[in-house]
């Protein structure tokens, strides 16, 4: 049976990671918890509004109200990248070759691993970035579509148009695909290599949770009574075919997603904090954590899949050792 170690925080949970190893709760108020030989923290913000783990797994990126771009390390140290006066940043991403993508207002910016920092400006504000997986290139949500930048070279961006406002954003990891939320109850998809559209639809709700699968062979989602997993095997990703539906509850809704490291398998927490385990093959269920004080707001797997970190809108978060 799955055990759980739980950690009650004071406030909303937005972000969990694993960094060295060590489980780290990013909460609104700014500060950092970590279970480190006992319970650590460091203030990183007053008021932070989005955290990303980087591409090694050893520091936590994140952005606040009080206009800063934070590097928290696993041991506590914060370092300042970057501030913005009193403007919110609402988006981070960690990209390769130590480049940071934050956005505030219209702007999204890229400060590379030099200290050099390229401002992209755009019509309406930025609500979401995304590193590709492969070279130096920013997707960027906005509203009616995407841009995708090349920041380290002088070229024109690229723009994929879709009308409505599009929240967040996402590379398929074989870079084949890019995936937008949207603020109508639906996922946007494209095509990179042709431009074509995928429409993912038929949401009750808003998706606020996706996380690819271990290969990028699918891709789970939040927005619904369950879990919807969408097939992106084919040349055509998801167009034509029905997605799974995993973790099906009669009463609540699905709000956090997270792909296992190695195995087909999802982790998906609900509104009334309840956590399960779904392999994407015979969509067995496994329950991992029993309902709590709060939605599930994030979750995130250790690097071996063994430990799933979690965290809620209450502040009753906590691991959990499927090992055990």
């Amino acid at each position: 049976m799955p055990t759980v170690a739980p950690l009650d925080l004071d406030g909303h949970c937005v972000a969990v990671a694993w960094l060295s190893d060590i489980p780290h709760f990013a909460l609104a108020d700014g500060i950092v918890h970590r279970l480190d030989n006992g319970h650590k923290h460091v203030e990183a913000h007053d008021g932070l509004l989005c955290a990303v783990t980087d591409l090694d797994g050893r520091t936590l990126i994140t952005g606040g109200e009080d206009g800063k771009v934070m590097s928290v390390a696993s041991d506590g140290t914060a370092v300042q990248f970057a501030e913005l006066g009193r403007k919110w940043i609402s988006s981070v991403a960690s990209g390769p070759q130590g480049a940071v993508a934050y956005a505030s207002g219209r702007a999204a910016y890229v400060r590379f691993a030099d200290g050099n920092t390229r401002q992209f400006d755009h019509p309406r504000s930025v609500e979401g970035l995304a590193f590709a997986p492969k070279g130096m290139r920013l997707g960027v949500a906005r509203y009616n579509g995407a841009t995708l930048h090349f920041p380290a070279t002088e070229g024109k961006p690229t723009e994929l148009e879709w009308a409505g406002a599009h929240t967040g954003i996402t590379f398929s990891p074989n870079g084949e695909f890019l995936v937008t939320t949207m603020q109508e109850n639906a996922l946007h998809g494209w095509k990179l290599s042709d431009g074509r559209h995928m429409r993912m639809t038929g949401y009750p709700a808003k998706v606020k949770s996706i996380s690819w699968s271990v290969k990028g062979r699918w891709l789970a989602s939040s927005g619904a009574p369950a879990a919807i997993v969408w097939p992106f095997q084919g040349k055509d990703g998801p167009m034509g075919k029905a997605p799974l539906e995993l973790g099906t509850r009669g009463d609540q809704m699905v709000t956090s997603v997270a792909c296992h490291v190695t195995d087909d398998i999802a982790a998906i927490g609900y509104t009334d904090g309840m956590v399960l385990a779904a392999r994407f093959a015979d969509e067995k269920e496994v329950l991992l954590r029993r309902p709590g004080k709060g939605a599930i707001t994030s979750m995130a797997w250790d690097r071996e899949g063994r430990r799933l970190a979690f965290g809620t809108e209450a502040g009753d978060c906590g691991v959990i050792d499927i090992s055990a």
